[in-house]
């Protein structure tokens, strides 16, 4: 089942990998600033990127920092980074394509691994901390972001299925709650944590992931067939047209020592 979740990610993201790119909720946000300020980068420091995608944190990372290892399992996501992070003057990034749960690197390899809104398509995301933590130096950190699942059943059925019947690729938004378990139970220690809200235009998410318009159609009709609870927790705004305008989720940053 984990190389039939791998392969639909690699189908997923090499027919959308430009889009990932330009996004402006990949390329930008509070979220990329955050990471970056939180870095702490010095010129000696070498960094993992995992699940790099369209390389928005490897090529703001790439200017304050020795090196940048942008790793990513999808080849053609691989191509688009390089010409964007490449097109922007940096040269001291190396591209490697690779799985997040079998890292091809050296224990003790990294002052920084970095992964920002890919988690939520691992198969074994345990496997992906614990990798994670085998190449990071003693005393280097682990910096996540990633989209979350509320703490409340209901409405965490209701998250993940949205968002597998957009990507088939999403295998699961995990919990605030079962993050903290799983980061502290592979053995880093946890220096902090901080939510954001965010927003979702319907329109652009589902284009994003390549949804035709009667899947769009589909999705947007159940979405509206929900609960008023459900939909109140989600700031889901309709238009006056019986469309969806927006809805919100939320994400996390968190920060990750590993002991020395």
């Amino acid at each position: 089942m984990s190389d039939v979740i791998k392969d639909e990610v690699q189908k997923q993201f090499a027919k959308n990998a430009q889009k990932y790119v330009t996004s402006a909720r990949h390329a930008k946000g509070e979220d990329l600033a955050l990471l970056v300020a939180s870095s702490q980068a010095s010129p000696d420091m070498t960094v993992l990127d995992i699940a790099t995608g369209g390389g928005h944190v490897a090529n703001a990372l790439a200017p304050l920092v020795k090196q940048v290892i942008a790793l990513d399992l999808t080849e053609k996501m691989l191509e688009v980074a390089e010409r964007f992070i490449q097109g922007n003057g940096h040269l001291n990034v190396e591209f490697v394509a690779g799985d997040a749960e079998r890292l091809p690197f050296s224990n003790d390899s990294f002052d920084l691994v970095t992964c920002r809104i890919a988690a939520h398509h691992f198969p074994d995301v345990p496997s992906f901390i614990s990798e994670a933590l085998r190449v990071t130096k003693p005393g280097g950190r682990l910096l996540l972001i990633d989209n979350v699942a509320p703490e409340r059943d209901e409405n965490d059925r209701f998250y993940n299925e949205i968002e597998k019947r957009r990507d088939a690729s999403h295998v699961r938004a995990w919990r605030k709650s079962e993050w903290i378990r799983m980061v502290e139970l592979t053995g880093y220690r946890i220096e902090g944590m901080i939510s954001f809200e965010k927003p979702f235009l319907f329109e652009d998410w589902c284009e994003r992931a390549g949804m035709s318009e009667e899947e769009k159609r589909a999705l947007e009709a159940s979405m509206l067939s929900e609960s008023n609870e459900i939909k109140t927790y989600f700031k889901l705004e309709e238009s006056g047209r019986g469309r969806i305008l927006r809805f919100e989720g939320e994400s996390i940053f968190i920060q990750a020592v590993k002991s020395r």
